[in-house]
């Protein structure tokens, strides 16, 4: 080969590899971009849920519960979150003294990343500390707030309430908008009111569909149409739906606005450095399992009020269960001395009192 034909082939190569070097600098430029949007949109969302999930909480005057003999780490130690659904608004004017209307007690297991989350009836005739009697669970709020339902809830389960997540019916409605609604499976044709308590303002015909804020809270919150039991199982459904949706990859750019439904609606005693602790619950391989309990019973009307007397022997077997769940000492010892014979409560005096706590 000639020394001109080598001198060309070699600038030909060059020429060659200079391109090959431009394409890739094309390729990796969008790569480039998008990872630095990723980046600067995560630390604005850090950001974000710092400023808004701190404003959420509340000191609840414990560093731990009475039940346990030490603080938790939740990134750390199995530990329990009590969530307290309440129907305050402006339309009701009831802001200080709503009653509960969801109550649903997680516990979670660091160590296999389950997490069992039990419905307790709102109904529950049940010992409350606060007023040293028996009544609705429910009441508990309207009585002492978190607090009162807190120790109303260890003294029923027997097992501590490390933390507690309080949200209205807004949060619910605002966070389902924000990931654009979530399928569920309607289980018959029903009319609701709506937040604002317009009468059949949600009509929803039965099968599975997708829901909006308001239609997805008309049928968590219904219960003309079965029973509370059924009422709690339809609502740990929507719950598994809504977190299902918000963790998939779809709701990524989404998790601005479930930061601000979330934070505007919530008093919490937990700390956003607590709250991070919770995030490998949701980003370990395959979808979060949740496995949902709720508390069997039957109708007990020992007057003009109605309540759902919980199964003894079915709730110790839920305790003992929780308490596995938590892996702590199974002889725990009921920390609220009370009366459980309903025949030394005066059905009569204790409907009156309930009367005074706002629907």
């Amino acid at each position: 080969m000639s020394k001109e034909k080598t001198t060309q082939t070699r600038m030909t190569k060059r020429g060659k590899k200079r391109k090959l070097r431009k394409r890739a600098y094309f390729i990796l430029i969008p790569v480039l971009l998008v990872f630095v949007s990723l980046l600067t949109y995560a630390a604005y969302l850090y950001t974000k849920a710092d400023s808004v999930f701190t404003e959420s909480y509340k000191d609840d005057g414990r560093a731990k519960s009475d039940l346990r003999e030490e603080a938790v780490d939740p990134a750390e130690d199995n530990v329990s979150v009590l969530i307290i659904g309440v129907d305050q608004s402006d339309v009701r004017n009831n802001k200080g003294s709503a009653r509960s209307d969801t109550l649903m007690l997680a516990t979670l297991n660091i160590e296999d990343k389950s997490v069992k989350l039990v419905s307790i009836p709102r109904d529950s005739y049940v010992y409350v500390p606060e007023v040293d009697r028996k009544t609705k669970i429910n009441h508990a709020h309207a009585y002492g707030g978190p607090p009162a339902t807190i120790k109303t809830v260890e003294n029923l389960l027997e097992i501590p309430v490390d933390y507690y997540v309080k949200v209205n019916f807004d949060a619910f409605i605002d966070v389902v908008n924000a990931v654009d609604g979530i399928k569920v499976d309607v289980p018959y044709e029903l009319y609701e009111q709506n937040s604002n308590d317009v009468q059949e303002a949600i009509h929803l015909l039965p099968g599975e569909q997708q829901l909006n804020g308001e239609e997805a809270l008309a049928l968590a919150r219904t219960r003309h149409y079965d029973n509370d039991i059924e009422r709690g199982k339809r609502q740990q459904e929507i719950i598994k739906a809504v977190v299902q949706k918000a963790t998939s990859l779809n709701s990524v750019l989404k998790f601005d606005n479930i930061i601000e439904a979330v934070g505007e609606n919530m008093t919490t005693n937990m700390t956003f450095d607590e709250m991070k602790s919770f995030i490998s619950y949701g980003t370990g391989s395959g979808s979060l399992e949740i496995d949902t309990l709720t508390l069997e019973g039957s109708n007990y009307r020992p007057g003009d009020t109605y309540y759902w007397k919980l199964d003894e022997i079915a709730l110790e077997e839920t305790k003992e269960l929780l308490k596995s769940h938590l892996e702590i000492d199974p002889a725990t010892a009921k920390l609220y001395e009370n009366d459980n014979n309903e025949d030394s409560v005066s059905a009569t005096s204790d409907d009156s009192t309930d009367r005074t706590a706002t629907q």
